[in-house]
């Protein structure tokens, strides 16, 4: 059996900054220029304004352990060999929440409401991925 390769997310004109700042190791988020209100990356307009004057601004990378799940079904043939794996929801520090992957905690050691901050991993030269880690 041949191995396939992970699928790797191809930034456009709306999500280069959000990669490139990646790859430096920072996490962008996007935040309202007419209500001042942070959102989640992939947001295009404001869930408390609905205007779509957003900005990228940076997060601290800090957060908590929203919710949680395991994923068993293999939905792409490259990640076979890792199911299951956890998916998470992080609720950070500045508000919104955003669905990642923990690394380097044990699946019985999860639990909704640890502190978490974000770590990236490197896909390709030019794509990183944040992923967090229990602190």
């Amino acid at each position: 059996m041949t191995a396939t390769s992970r699928p790797i997310p191809v930034p456009d004109d709306r999500s280069s900054p959000f990669f490139a700042a990646a790859s430096k190791g920072q996490l962008l988020i996007k935040r309202c220029r007419g209500c001042g209100r942070s959102l989640a990356p992939q947001r295009e307009t404001c869930d408390a304004c609905a205007s779509e004057a957003l900005e990228w601004a940076p997060a601290s990378g800090k957060g908590t352990l929203y919710s949680y799940v395991f994923m068993h079904q293999v939905l792409h043939p490259a990640f076979r060999e890792e199911v299951p794996y956890n998916v998470i929801v992080v609720e950070l520090d500045e508000g919104p929440r955003i669905t990642s992957n923990l690394v380097g905690t044990p699946d019985d050691q999860i639990r909704v409401g640890m502190r978490l901050e974000v770590v990236f991993e490197q896909l390709s030269d030019a794509v990183a991925v944040p992923k967090f880690r229990a602190v």
